[in-house]
């Protein structure tokens, strides 16, 4: 752990102990939460990488601990939602287009989306799931929401494999726009990561939100353009719908993988910039949430 000031994010009051010693008086160290609404203190977060490490490498060991097919539950899963979605949409007329094959169209939007779910279901119980961590060791508690957004980044890494393997199967040519495939990757992550803060704050207070977000992941879900294109809906309706960051995200996934046309950019900014706000308020609320975790968990 690196060396802290007084004066930094969390303060630390040194005082004489009250209890009788033979050696003389004994100090007591106390730390406490720093105090201020912008008193963020995200240089804590990268002094304790160390764990954040370590606490990604346990999820992703508990996740496959005892499993007989591994990291194969990894890509069986999407491409079991892709096969159903492509039966489903083949008859109901849902296809992308003409020189897309549907299955391709399905899995690149399947990719965030399912990184997304597992992500914020993760992250908005990560601190109940944690709570005695919480209450026995300090240490900055946005690195356990953190986590539980990083973590599922191995699967999505490891089903993305798949979609490498339809490209090639589907003859599928490589554009320069798969340079951007990282961007839209971070995209997902901060819409992840927003949410996350948002929800594992409130449901150390109020345990009812960890049973609204299985609902609220599936509603997310269909609200998402993943087995259908975001261009059914009219266009004076597109803005709107982009209010909901996911669809920008997968837009912008298959432009990226396909090369098809590029997201328009007043949808693009909006979307990121409701990432931003709930992002910024997230963090803040989430700081502020923390001063009485270890009372209220």
């Amino acid at each position: 752990m690196s060396k802290r000031t007084a004066d930094e994010s969390y303060a630390l009051e040194v005082f004489p102990s009250t209890a009788p010693s033979k050696t003389g008086p004994e100090m007591t160290l106390r730390i406490q939460p720093g105090r201020g609404l912008f008193n963020l203190d995200l240089q804590a977060v990268w002094d304790f990488r160390e764990l954040l490490y370590f606490l990604v490498w346990r999820d992703v060991k508990v996740r496959y601990k005892q499993t007989v097919m591994g990291t194969i539950w990894a890509i069986l899963q999407p491409v079991l939602t892709m096969l159903m979605f492509v039966a489903i949409g083949s008859y109901a007329n849902l296809a992308s287009d003409s020189s897309t094959p549907y299955s391709i169209f399905i899995y690149a939007g399947l990719l965030p989306m399912n990184y997304f779910v597992q992500a914020i279901s993760r992250s908005g119980l990560s601190l109940v799931a944690d709570s005695n961590l919480v209450r026995k060791v300090y240490f900055p508690r946005l690195i356990i929401p953190l986590a539980a957004v990083t973590s599922p980044l191995v699967d999505f890494f490891v089903s993305f494999g798949v979609i490498v393997v339809m490209m090639g199967w589907f003859r599928l040519s490589l554009h320069p726009s798969l340079l951007t495939l990282p961007v839209f990757l971070l995209f997902a992550v901060a819409t992840a990561l927003a949410a996350g803060l948002w929800l594992s704050a409130l449901n150390a207070r109020y345990r009812d939100v960890g049973h609204t977000i299985p609902f609220l992941t599936q509603f997310w879900f269909f609200a998402s353009p993943v087995f259908y294109s975001s261009k059914i809906f009219p266009e004076k309706w597109r803005l709107l719908y982009s209010l909901n960051p996911m669809v920008s995200v997968i837009d912008g996934f298959r432009w990226a993988l396909l090369g098809k046309q590029a997201p328009a950019l007043a949808p693009m900014a909006l979307s990121m910039a409701v990432v931003i706000v709930l992002l910024l308020t997230g963090i803040v609320f989430f700081k502020r949430t923390e001063q009485t975790l270890a009372d209220v968990l």
